[in-house]
């Protein structure tokens, strides 16, 4: 129980860093949606899609390679400096080969050539930063890895302020400021803050003897390739929706999509807080007494609270939708938003079930169940969108992401067995899902019932885990 308490406090950490970034992000959703229409805003939604892609690339599994060989490897201080060095090198590799055909690039991914640039700048910088990133993770230093990324939160945030509200609400003149070019400012907003970030970090580059072990580096990149390949499709799998409405309806209806899409940003906080904290607690707990039990309660605890948020969200998706997205024209893509949310949860679950294939390292299983999950998003938006329209792209993602967490869990039975609770499990997201039905399709704006009805989920799950709750939580 100990061991769970201090997941819970490690997670909880990254998990405020993680929300505050989100809020910033949920602060500029409003801004960018009143500050620019629907074709705009698909441009900044193109931008971070294939920024998105571009740092999965850079990465190339060796983040999580470095959690799986920190744990094993007595010599910690070569992991980090194999991978640091790794890392380094490939990413101004990168940077040389991309500026010298930027412009051939732009024009083939569609991108502005200026624009693009911009990208390069932000992706490299931030694939620089990987590797002292994962050394503070590894290392159980949150307080700092949070320091950090508060940084960039509050650099983004109010640059993004001061060149969208400040400038045009204060009517203050610069020289260099286009107000017909807003576009500009959200991308600068992101290389200065990842400018910073670098900075700081900076002394993490120095941290142990720089040595590089070519037969680690091989392990390292053996482990991380597949999770390279899982990468790419799971950015395909979130990101090429957006994309394909682009191409086969247009970019208004893009652009109302991911303003929609961008409402569920609650559930993506909380997957992701938890992934900071949870995969260094696997891989270090992985040989601990009681570590499969652990692993099981965990993923309990993480349904009941994903299927909470989920089940808030929808109850109160009218309010939440006009304080986010203001703008109205918006609106006609909100019928997505109930089913993204399950999406991710599905998502969440897939990456609590995942850690039987790093464990285990094989890690190429990965690879095929997100490959698995890309043809199933390309193949349903290819045949549905021209039948049913954007509500397409969210049921392919509920599918895609559905059926990545059933094949993972089918083959984690066999090659790394953990006494999950399906029975509890099976009870809170069914549980969830008819209530956030009920509000959503019978009683639409009524906060009495939906209030009622996320205190009637709260209830149930408290009674039914009080007893282990105290067991956990309880003073040493």
């Amino acid at each position: 129980m100990d061991t769970l308490k201090r997941f819970f406090k490690d997670t909880a950490i990254y998990g405020v860093t993680t929300v505050l970034a989100r809020f910033v992000g949920f602060v500029l959703v409003p801004l960018h949606t009143w500050a620019m229409g629907t074709v705009d805003y698909s441009s900044v939604t193109t931008f971070f899609v294939y920024a998105a892609f571009f740092n999965v690339l850079l990465s190339y599994g060796m983040e999580t390679a470095f959690f799986r060989f920190f744990n094993t490897q007595k010599d910690k201080h070569t992991v980090y400096s194999t991978s640091l060095i790794s890392l380094t090198t490939s990413t101004i590799l990168f940077f040389i080969g991309v500026w010298l055909f930027k412009d051939l690039i732009a024009d083939f991914i569609q991108v502005d050539r200026y624009y693009f640039k911009i990208l390069v700048g932000i992706t490299v910088l931030d694939a620089l930063v990987v590797a002292p990133f994962a050394y503070l993770r590894a290392t159980n230093r949150p307080i700092r890895f949070a320091g950090v990324k508060l940084t960039n939160i509050a650099v983004v945030g109010f640059l993004n302020l001061f060149f969208l509200w400040m400038i045009p609400t204060f009517n203050w003149n610069f020289s260099f400021y286009d107000k017909q070019e807003l576009l500009q400012y959200v991308f600068w907003a992101n290389l200065a803050a990842s400018a910073v970030t670098l900075l700081l970090l900076l002394p993490l580059f120095f941290k142990v003897k720089l040595h590089f072990d070519t037969r680690l580096f091989k392990k390292l990149l053996r482990y991380g390739w597949p999770i390279l390949a899982a990468g790419i499709a799971f950015v395909i799998n979130e990101n090429l929706d957006k994309l394909m409405l682009e191409q086969m309806i247009d970019k208004d209806v893009m652009g109302a999509y991911a303003g929609c899409y961008k409402i569920a940003v609650f559930m993506t906080i909380f997957i992701q807080a938890f992934r900071l904290g949870a995969e260094p607690f696997f891989f270090s707990h992985a040989t601990s007494e009681n570590a499969t039990a652990n692993y099981a309660t965990i993923l309990k605890y993480f349904v009941i609270a994903g299927s909470l948020g989920l089940l808030i969200i929808v109850c109160f998706i009218d309010p939440l939708k006009d304080f986010i997205v203001r703008d109205k024209s918006y609106h006609k893509a909100i019928d997505i938003v109930p089913i993204v949310l399950l999406a991710n949860l599905c998502l969440g679950i897939y990456h609590n079930l995942s850690i039987w294939y790093k464990l285990t390292d094989k890690t190429r299983y990965g690879m095929y169940i997100s490959i698995i999950g890309a043809a199933i998003t390309i193949i349903f938006n290819w045949v549905m969108i021209p039948k049913i329209g954007f509500i397409a792209s969210a049921w392919a993602t509920l599918a895609a992401y559905g059926g990545m967490m059933i094949i993972s869990y089918q083959l984690g039975k066999k090659y790394y067995p953990v006494p999950y609770d399906l029975k509890k499990i099976g009870f809170y997201l069914a549980f969830a899902i008819g209530l956030a039905a009920l509000s959503y399709l019978q009683f639409r704006a009524n906060y009495w019932l939906a209030t009622t009805l996320v205190l009637v989920f709260l209830a149930a799950a408290f009674f039914i885990e009080k007893r282990e709750l105290q067991l956990i939580f309880k003073r040493s």
